[in-house]
């Protein structure tokens, strides 16, 4: 008899277990989001934009706002074209749209033109950041989205020197 109740309680106990990790795992509501960067080619030597943070929204105003797990340093987009991308950021966000990214930078920018170094100016960069609607779907479990920063079309010689008035896209 005793033998019978313990057989019971243990199957019963493994149906619970079962039932609640599948669960779980169905349906967290939840995906590690990777952000990654990229370029299409320009005709300088090196473009340095200096990123330090990098954040979602997946909201529709602007109270959503999520840092992510940021690699700051440097970054040479031509180092970044013909396919090559490079991981930005990595965290664990809701799922649902990804509505808008902004890319928070540094002091640190820079273009190289035929062996010489100039700083490379970007309007509001390091207060609001550089600002990318998205309107990217991320799905439960592991997503990522590709910042193509097109750097060819981004920079400008102006009076006082060189400007980066950023042409980004989603993919």
């Amino acid at each position: 008899m005793k033998t019978k109740h313990l057989m019971q309680g243990i199957i019963l106990l493994s149906a619970i277990t079962f039932f609640s990790c599948s669960k779980e795992n169905n349906n967290s509501g939840t995906s590690n989001l990777k952000v990654k960067l990229t370029d299409a080619p320009a005709a300088y030597d090196q473009v340095n934009v200096d990123i330090r943070e990098v954040r979602v929204n997946l909201r529709d105003d602007s109270t959503g706002w999520i840092s992510l797990n940021t690699n700051a340093k440097v970054y040479n987009l031509l180092g970044l074209q013909n396919g090559v991308d490079t991981l930005l950021a990595i965290g664990t966000v809701q799922t649902g749209t990804v509505q808008e990214i902004r890319l928070i930078l540094g002091p640190d920018n820079t273009i190289v033109v035929g062996g010489v170094s100039f700083p490379l100016t970007i309007p509001s960069g390091s207060e609001s950041g550089l600002k990318i609607k998205a309107g990217k779907n991320v799905a439960a479990g592991l997503d990522s989205l590709i910042v193509d920063f097109d750097a060819a079309s981004s920079i400008k010689l102006e009076p006082g020197g060189y400007k980066l008035r950023p042409v980004l896209r989603i993919k």
